[in-house]
């Protein structure tokens, strides 16, 4: 009988390895790409070349295309680093405000958000497979930091209870398309008056005792 060979006895598991973290160098890179193609696809359309986006990014091309092989995945990588960026923002936020003002300042943090998320129009409508996954990663990422936002207002006497946070992300979105010349200063006015109506009946503005007291 002939003997099994030695590649014929390995057992072949699975490559079980972490992926090596990428260098300190690398990630700076990856961030400047990100920031770079924000700023050109809010500027342009994500049909901006990407010889622009490299250079303001202060990269190579090959850089790019090493990071991001199609166009679709540097707009995935964009507009879920937007997200995740606001949603981590909440925490912040209300590490540093009462309960109350911290909500009233992230919704517009989440304005700012929407406004450059305008950029990505085009793609994200355009009913492209690769953009499929993304508005389940929107709420999954936006939902649960807005929630924890409302119940502690809600706690502290600064919000009335009842609103849901998926309804006030979309309501705040629908009132954030104002006229083109000054969208970004009349979705803040109209969020922040969405905002002060929700704190309508608290005992803060029944003249009871304030939050935090």
């Amino acid at each position: 009988m002939k003997k099994p060979t030695t590649e014929q006895t390995v057992d072949r598991q699975p490559d079980r390895r972490e992926p090596r973290r990428m260098r300190a160098d690398g990630q700076r890179n990856l961030d400047s790409v990100l920031r770079a193609a924000m700023e050109v696809f809010a500027a342009s359309g994500v049909d901006a070349p990407v010889r622009e986006i490299a250079e303001k990014a202060g990269v190579g091309v090959g850089t790019m295309y090493r990071h991001f092989p199609r166009r679709s995945d540097l707009v995935v990588a964009v507009f879920q680093a937007e997200v995740d960026a606001c949603a981590d923002a909440a925490s912040d936020i209300a590490g540093e405000h009462e309960p109350g003002e911290a909500l009233a300042i992230w919704m517009q943090r989440y304005v700012d958000f929407i406004a450059t998320k305008r950029g990505l129009g085009a793609a994200l409508h355009s009913r492209d497979p690769a953009y499929i996954a993304l508005p389940d990663y929107f709420s999954e990422r936006l939902e649960p930091a807005l929630k924890a936002l409302l119940d502690a207002a809600v706690a502290a006497s600064a919000l009335r209870p009842g609103t849901e946070a998926n309804e006030l992300l979309r309501a705040a979105a629908t009132l954030c398309r104002g006229p083109h010349d000054e969208e970004r200063a009349f979705a803040r006015r109209m969020v922040q008056l969405l905002v002060d109506g929700l704190r309508y009946g608290t005992p803060a503005r029944r003249g009871g005792p304030r939050e935090g007291s």
